[in-house]
Order: C-alpha cells, then sequence, then structure tokens
C-alpha cells in the first residue's frame, strides 16, 4: 500500500512539471526568440520616451482664414479713434418743423338725390356724374350743412354762397348686385346680375360759408 501511494504521487509530481512547462510563453522557451521578450527597464524607456501631451496639427488653410475672419485682431488705431471724435465739431440737426394741421371743417352735400358728409382732403363715391371726366374739377353748390370747431352754419334749405370744390379721379362700375325672380308654379327663374355706375370724387375744399350767420357753440 504504501508503495503504490509513493508511485502516485511520483507521477503526480511529474504531471504538474510538464504542464508548467507547457503553460511558459514559447518566446521565453524558445532561444531563438529571445529578442522579442521586452524588460521592464526597456518598457520604462519606452513609456517615458512618449509624449504626455497630444500633437497640435497645423489647421487647413480654409480653417484658418476663416478662424482669421471671425476673430480680427485689435488695432491700436480704434483704441485712439474715440480721441480723434472728441475732437471733431458737433453738428446738430435742426428740429423738423411740423406740418400745418388741417383744417377741422366739414360739410353736408346733396349730390343727385343722396346727402353725403365731406371732409377735405378725403374722397367719396357718387352716383355718376355725367359728362364729368378724370381730373376734372367740379363744384358742388347744395350745401346743406357746415361745421367748424366752434360753430355750426345751418342751412335753410341750403347755406348761401357755400360751395365744396372736389376733383374726378375715376369714373367705375359698383359691386355686383344679383337679382333673382321667381314665380311659383310656372317654371320661372330670371337670375341677373347688375352693376351700378359710380364716380369717385376727392373733396378739396370748402369756401364761401363765412358771409352766412352761424350758430356758436359754448365751449
Amino acid at each position: 500500500m504504501v508503495s503504490s501511494t509513493l508511485s502516485l504521487c511520483s507521477s503526480l509530481s511529474v504531471q504538474c512539471k510538464i504542464s508548467q512547462k507547457s503553460r511558459s510563453s514559447p518566446v521565453s522557451s524558445n532561444p531563438n526568440l529571445g529578442f522579442l521578450s521586452l524588460s521592464s527597464t526597456t518598457k520604462l524607456s519606452l513609456s517615458s520616451a512618449l509624449p504626455s501631451k497630444r500633437v497640435a496639427f497645423p489647421l487647413p488653410p480654409k480653417a484658418a482664414a476663416a478662424a482669421e475672419v471671425e476673430a480680427p485682431p485689435l488695432l491700436e488705431a480704434d483704441a485712439s479713434k474715440p480721441e480723434d471724435d472728441a475732437g471733431a465739431p458737433v453738428v446738430e440737426a435742426s428740429p423738423e418743423e411740423p406740418a400745418p394741421k388741417r383744417e377741422e371743417i366739414f360739410a353736408v352735400v346733396m349730390v343727385g338725390s343722396r346727402q353725403y358728409i365731406v371732409f377735405p382732403g378725403r374722397f367719396i363715391y357718387t352716383q355718376r356724374l355725367k359728362g364729368a371726366s378724370v381730373n376734372d374739377k367740379i363744384v358742388l353748390k347744395k350745401v346743406l350743412l357746415v361745421g367748424t370747431k366752434n360753430s355750426t352754419y345751418i342751412g335753410k334749405p341750403v347755406v348761401t354762397n357755400a360751395a365744396v370744390h372736389a376733383v374726378v379721379e375715376e369714373q367705375l362700375l359698383d359691386k355686383k348686385v344679383i337679382v333673382f325672380k321667381y314665380k311659383k308654379k310656372k317654371n320661372y327663374r330670371r337670375n341677373i346680375g347688375h352693376r351700378q355706375p359710380i364716380t369717385r370724387i376727392r373733396i378739396t375744399g370748402i369756401t364761401g360759408y363765412q358771409d352766412y350767420p352761424a350758430v356758436t357753440l359754448d365751449s
């Protein structure tokens, strides 16, 4: 029994030695490949020789030109510019004259069978004025009332000698109106469109009312 146990132990020890030899690297076991193995000193020297910081690569020419355009260098002439401006004479702009206020006046005038409130400088649409052409000057004398900021001139029925001056701007047609006719049980349908001819005039002034008796408004 003792001899058998000793033989087993010896065989196990031999197998362990063989396995350790097989696990060793081929480089260390082969004398011809000894130049591939690096010692610790060579590893330290290589690690110290490598640079610790990144290497700054130069920018391409296009990127360098763009960087120069975006961030121009400060010039000394710019710093001295405020001093030069301080000695230059300052020219003050003259205040603009306010535009003259339009006269606060209005009138009620009759054109045809309709009455219109008119203001100087504004335009109105009236029924077609026969015989009037574009840019013709006309005078409307059926003035029923004239009002100012402080006085009112009421006509009986018109304000004598008062007149509204205007200029014809355009002869045109009004928007279309649909005229629909219908008769029940007769199969009668009529759909007709109509555009009324009208005239656009611009009021230029109101005159001749000063001699008429006025009704003064208390302030």
